[in-house]
C-alpha cells in the first residue's frame, strides 16, 4: 500500500507557509489533502503546533471526528465547533482557548518556527465533545493510532 501522506496545495513541506494562513495575512487554515489511508482507519485527527514557542509546544489547531472517507479539508474552515459541510467535523480548542485554526503571528525578535500539521489514522472512533484540547485528544487516543502523516510549514 502507498505511503500515508498529508500534502498542501498552499505550501511544500519545510517550506514557508503564505502569508494569507498566517496573522500577519487573513488568518485562515489552509487547504489540505490526503492519501492512503491505512485499512482498518476509523476516524482521522488533525494537530497543527508549533514545538519551537518560547513556552514549550503551542497548539493552532485541532480537528476530530474526520472519516476516513474524506480526502483533505478546504481552506478556510469555518472556526466553529461543529462544521457539517463541507466535509463534517469537530473542533477542539487550541492555546488561544478557540475553536478553529489560528495561524502564527510574526515576532521580530525570534527565528522562525516550524508548524507541523499532523493527521493521525486510529482504529476507533473518539467519543469527545466539541472544545476537546490537544491533551484530551492524545489521551483518548493513545494505544489507537495506527498511522501518523506530517507536514511542515515555516513562519
Amino acid at each position: 500500500m502507498a505511503e500515508f501522506r498529508l500534502t498542501s496545495p498552499a505550501f511544500e513541506h519545510d517550506r514557508p507557509l503564505p502569508v494569507r494562513h498566517t496573522g500577519e495575512g487573513d488568518d485562515v487554515s489552509p487547504p489540505l489533502e490526503w492519501s492512503s489511508c491505512p485499512e482498518g482507519t476509523r476516524e482521522l485527527v488533525l494537530v497543527c503546533d508549533d514545538p519551537d514557542a518560547e513556552a514549550g509546544v503551542f497548539t493552532h489547531w485541532v480537528v476530530y471526528g474526520i472519516s476516513p472517507d474524506d480526502k483533505g479539508l478546504p481552506e478556510a474552515v469555518p472556526r466553529d465547533a461543529i462544521i457539517e459541510e463541507p466535509v463534517p467535523l469537530v473542533q477542539g480548542l487550541n492555546e488561544f482557548g478557540e475553536s478553529g485554526f489560528n495561524g502564527p503571528v510574526a515576532d521580530e525578535d525570534r527565528g522562525p518556527h516550524r508548524y507541523f500539521f499532523r493527521l493521525f489514522a486510529l482504529d476507533t472512533e473518539l467519543d469527545l465533545p466539541p472544545g476537546a484540547t490537544r491533551a484530551e485528544i492524545r489521551s483518548a487516543a493513545k494505544g489507537h493510532v495506527i498511522a501518523t502523516a506530517e507536514l511542515v510549514g515555516i513562519a
